[in-house]
């Protein structure tokens, strides 16, 4: 059984934004807040119809925004986030993982916050063959 996880907030920067096709389906009614954020050293990738961000040690930033979950809806918004990502704690199959990272906020300040980044294979070949997104931003 996967331990819970932390209570964070979790860092969007795809289509789960508002006004992305998955914001309504996943978010709606079960936030209390979304902020402007961006994190740092990640460059960001266009997929087929959703991007993937790519950890760096580049100064590069991705735009995105900070979303806080309702208490009540944590745990079930967390495993339908995690669904929707087909991410599954330790399987080497993942497209994506999920790892707490320090997010700045649009008033300067940090917050650690989930994010789903590229798993460590799918990362490896977009360094290789792909090409990051302008400025951070999806979409473009």
């Amino acid at each position: 059984m996967t331990p819970p996880a932390e209570h964070l907030p979790i860092f969007v920067y795809g289509t789960l934004r508002p006004g992305e096709r998955n914001h309504a389906a996943y978010l709606r009614g079960r936030i209390t807040s979304t902020t402007p954020a961006c994190l740092q050293h990640t460059l960001l990738y266009d997929g087929p119809g959703y991007p993937y961000a790519v950890e760096t040690t580049e100064l590069a930033l991705v735009h995105g925004d900070l979303i806080t979950p309702m208490p009540a809806e944590y745990e079930s918004l967390l495993a339908a986030l995690d669904h929707l990502e087909d991410y599954s704690p330790g399987d080497p199959r993942n497209l994506y993982e999920r790892v707490a990272r320090e997010v700045t906020r649009v008033d300067g300040a940090t917050t650690r916050a989930w994010v789903y980044v590229a798993a460590p294979r799918l990362a490896a070949r977009l360094r290789a063959a792909g090409s990051p997104l302008p400025d951070g931003r999806w979409p473009i």
